[in-house]
């Protein structure tokens, strides 16, 4: 489902931006775009809110669907202000009109938007063969983003906040 399909990713990057495990997830979901989708006993379109250990939440919008292409934005706000990560595209050039604004969409896929991050994974991967230490991920980086997810239906499912436990 959509929890372990894409959103895991949400919830991998979540956990490292709060520096923090994600204590708890309250899911909000339906079928917005696709019936075939709902027959399968998933959904398209999902709302997730999370409280972390450190006392922080957070908040995924999630959907199947993006007309404008592979939209992923991230906006963290604290007390001193706030940071703002906008979705990667060809350029960022702007054409500005009495007409509108145009600008190119997002970059359309995965492989596209991450060919760097491949890379330094592998490196990074070598570097520890190599130089024999750890490396930066570890088995519970891979774990909890799947206990995660599985929270996630249940809390969909039960239509209640649920506790993640460690």
């Amino acid at each position: 489902g959509i929890f372990l399909d894409m959103t895991i990713h949400d919830f991998d990057m979540a956990r490292f931006l709060a520096d923090s495990e994600i204590t708890e997830i309250y899911v909000c979901g339906s079928v917005m775009i696709d019936p075939e989708i709902g027959k399968q006993n998933d959904i398209d379109t999902a709302l997730i809110t999370l409280k972390f250990a450190n006392g922080m939440i957070g908040n995924i919008d999630n959907s199947r669907k993006a007309v404008y292409g592979y939209d992923q934005r991230i906006e963290v706000f604290g007390s001193k202000g706030a940071v703002i990560a906008e979705n990667n595209t060809p350029h960022n050039t702007r054409f500005l009109s009495a007409d509108g604004i145009e600008t190119a969409k997002p970059l359309y896929f995965f492989l596209e938007r991450y060919h760097q991050s491949f890379i330094n994974e592998m490196k990074a991967f070598f570097s520890a063969i190599r130089d024999k230490t750890d490396v930066p991920v570890n088995g519970t980086d891979g774990l909890m983003p799947v206990v995660i997810g599985l929270a996630a239906n249940q809390s969909l499912i039960e239509n209640k906040p649920i506790q993640i436990m460690y």
